[in-house]
């Protein structure tokens, strides 16, 4: 008898709501209530559930007191489902009115990444109003990049010398980002050496990697004229193991002692090794990577460095193509366009922090 009045006392928790949950791919639906008046005499709450074509509930979770909000991540799409929640006391439930029919579908478009859809659709529009522009022959202005406006100088002065030209696209196999920068640039390197009739060394760690400079450099010189003049040992095999490929590259240019040295892609430890040796052997050497750690190696050791995202502006600059340069020049502006929202929100929240500390004081 006291147990059923010490019952009758605690009330169940009310205004069960299921409801599918948003922006998800399906599968999940949320079900929120109204905490029991008794909430801090409980041990918690249990939630049943149970399909349209069930005959009883089946308990799929529970949580402490509190707390009012449980997400059922195990439903199927398009079939209904009602839930309970049960207050719990001494193992003893105390059940609510049943919930609405709930049902879960996957949604087309997360409504909470609407800024990605206006950042993509701005770019596109620069983008296109850019390549227009190119293609109208307007010429897209594109700062000067001192480590690529001296490749030219550099190609000629190991003509100059009837020396060879260096070209390692760092250590990191293809499907790093630098890499295929690099494949870029050793494209347009590739041109101007096959211009000018000069030697050229393009040593790999990895073999996709020294098959894709291989036919990169064979284009180039296709694409010049030259076909005859590409040698099948400009671009070599060497080892995938990082310092013993350190160590070949260091024979390469103290036995080959190339003119001019290109180090452009991903780099590690083997960063100072091979630069320090190209600079004792005296060679003009130009470098380039997104490795932060590695750039102080280079800046000390090298003639020119590109630093950071002039790696992947490189290709574009060299070539002049139009539809590079302008989908460069379209990052350039959505960058800015970026830059100006975040100063305005960053002023507004400043105000508003103002505002509202006037408005306390007051």
């Amino acid at each position: 008898m006291l147990f059923l009045s010490f019952l009758l006392t605690i009330a169940p928790p009310t205004n069960i709501k299921a409801i599918d949950k948003a922006n998800d791919a399906g599968g999940n639906i949320d079900i929120s209530w109204q905490l029991s008046s008794d909430d801090s005499l409980l041990d918690g709450y249990v939630i049943l559930r149970k399909t349209l074509s069930d005959t009883s509930y089946e308990k799929i979770g529970l949580t402490i007191h509190g707390v009012s909000f449980f997400e059922d991540n195990k439903t199927k799409d398009g079939r209904g489902y009602i839930y309970i929640v049960a207050a719990v006391k001494n193992s003893e439930l105390l059940k609510s009115e049943p919930s609405n029919i709930a049902k879960c579908y996957p949604q087309v478009f997360h409504t909470g990444r609407i800024n990605i859809l206006v950042s993509t659709i701005i770019f596109t529009l620069l983008l296109v109003f850019f390549v227009v522009q190119a293609k109208a022959g307007k010429k897209l202005f594109i700062r000067k990049i001192p480590g690529l406006a001296a490749v030219e100088e550099a190609v000629g002065r190991a003509t100059e010398m009837g020396r060879p030209i260096l070209y390692v696209p760092g250590l990191a196999d293809i499907d790093v980002t630098a890499t295929i920068a690099s494949m870029n640039i050793l494209g347009e390197v590739a041109k101007k050496i096959a211009r000018y009739d000069t030697a050229l060394i393009v040593p790999n760690r990895y073999s996709v990697v020294y098959t894709v400079s291989k036919e990169v450099t064979k284009e180039a010189f296709i694409t010049e004229g030259r076909p005859d003049k590409f040698k099948e040992d400009y671009v070599r095999y060497l080892t995938e193991d990082q310092f013993g490929f350190a160590a070949a590259v260091d024979g390469i240019i103290l036995r080959e002692k190339p003119a001019t040295n290109f180090f452009i892609g991903s780099f590690w430890a083997e960063s100072l090794i091979i630069a320090e040796t190209g600079a004792q052997s005296g060679a003009f050497q130009i470098a380039g990577t997104d490795s932060v750690l590695q750039l102080p190696f280079f800046v000390t050791t090298c003639d020119y460095t590109l630093i950071g995202e002039e790696l992947y502006a490189a290709s574009a600059y060299l070539s002049r193509e139009p539809l590079l340069l302008s989908s460069l020049k379209a990052q350039d502006y959505g960058k800015l366009i970026v830059l100006v929202i975040l100063v305005c929100f960053t002023l507004l929240s400043f105000f508003n922090l103002n505002l509202l500390s006037l408005l306390k004081i007051k």
